[in-house]
């Protein structure tokens, strides 16, 4: 059984509104209860509406990656068991063989837990219909509603019936992503959890100067001086994560990459091996950085920092979570002081800098004339210098798609 004492805030604000059949666009931290703000009142009106044979999908959750979809799936299912009447309960997602989700399908589901992408394939192959969704989610909504998923949720939205009620939640809300939403939701009620002292996630931030050349070193020096069972490291490209993990292991510190071009059952292990304590150390790109929930993760490092505030949010978001503590660490070398500059800015909050004995950097920074809000640090992970590949797609998907959401 579940046990929870008491609805957190955005529970207490979100599920009344839900249950009077409410838009809601729910902001509030990470670790802050946001699943259960929307599962609960699903699984209620659910309840209330007997399934018909076949059955009929009525409740659709979309979520960007692959884990989250597990997590996500899982919590409801777990707490769809102390229901009296079963619903059926189907997550679908890419990197695994369609063939056994579209005979999961067969006969219907009352919910569905989906990435876009691997939900318009089954609907590409007639698995599933979405003429009958009557309750649309969107789980981490500010990454499923920017330039990287608007095409497909375009496509998904199109085909579901425009009287919905829509629950949008995430940890952030940027201003664009908020115009879009503006589209979409009906009347809602917007509730926005401020973070209070009492309810802030207890995690200390730290940001360490280091040359960009020995930050490998000093990841290997401050898990063994540390004792550091567990890390979570950030890096900025799959193949910065290949190298890192293989230096590592190298060093005889049992670590592994994390990143979206990996096989989904490498993926899983990876996680499970992890959560597990199994494997210290998981070297991921920001496939990682949203909606994981990895208990008593004491340790997150900024190996290279994230393209924006926004993300260096929801990736230290993966510790301090459920009254844990934990401790975010970024490593800021002479190119990326700027940034990180930008980053304090934005969180309205300052980062003592620290220096390793043994690590002093030796480059300087440039010279503040020479640097400003778009200044370009050397790292492919931070916005600025170059476009990546995903911004690439991104303009080209904006430039061939119609109007707005």
């Amino acid at each position: 059984m579940k046990s929870y004492a008491a609805p957190t805030p955005i529970q207490l604000a979100a599920i009344p509104a839900a249950l009077q059949g409410r838009d809601v666009q729910g902001c509030a931290q990470t670790g802050s209860g946001k699943t259960l703000a929307f599962a609960l009142p699903l699984l209620q009106k659910l309840e209330q509406s007997p399934s018909e044979k076949p059955r009929r999908l009525r409740a659709l959750i979309l979520v960007p990656t692959r884990e989250l979809a597990a997590q996500v799936g899982g919590e409801i299912y777990s707490l769809a068991q102390h229901l009296p009447q079963a619903l059926k309960i189907i997550t679908v997602f890419g990197g695994v063989s369609i063939n056994p989700q579209m005979m999961n399908l067969r006969g219907g589901a009352d919910i569905v837990v989906a990435t876009p992408g691997r939900l318009l394939d089954l609907l590409e192959h007639n698995a599933l219909t979405l003429g009958d969704v009557s309750l649309l989610v969107l789980d981490e909504a500010d990454r499923l509603l920017d330039l990287g998923f608007s095409a497909e949720l375009e496509r998904l939205l199109a085909l579901m019936p425009k009287a919905r009620q829509n629950l949008f939640f995430s940890a952030t809300f940027p201003a664009e992503v908020l115009a879009l939403a503006d589209q979409l939701l009906r009347d809602p009620i917007r509730i926005e959890v401020p973070v209070e002292p009492q309810t802030r996630p207890d995690i200390v931030q730290r940001a360490v100067l280091v040359d960009a050349n020995r930050r490998t070193q000093l990841l290997r020096h401050l898990i063994t001086e540390n004792h550091w069972k567990r890390v979570l490291v950030f890096v900025a490209t799959k193949h910065a994560a290949e190298i890192v993990s293989d230096k590592l292991r190298k060093a005889r510190i049992y670590a592994e990459p994390f990143h979206g071009e990996l096989s989904q059952g490498k993926r899983t292990q990876v996680l499970a091996d992890f959560k597990a304590s199994r494997l210290k150390v998981v070297v991921a790109t920001d496939v990682a950085a949203r909606g994981l929930d990895i208990v008593a993760l004491p340790v997150v490092v900024n190996y290279d920092l994230p393209r924006s505030a926004l993300d260096y949010v929801h990736r230290i978001g993966r510790t301090g979570r459920a009254g844990e503590r934990g401790v975010a660490l970024s490593f800021i070398s002479a190119d990326t002081e700027a940034h990180f500059r930008l980053i304090e800015k934005h969180q309205q909050r300052e980062v003592e800098r620290e220096v390793i004995v043994g690590f002093e950097p030796l480059e300087a920074p440039p010279d503040e004339a020479e640097t400003s809000e778009t200044a370009a640090p050397s790292t492919g992970g931070i916005k600025g210098r170059r476009p990546s590949k995903k911004d690439k797609l991104r303009a080209a998907a904006a430039l061939s798609v119609p109007g707005k959401l």
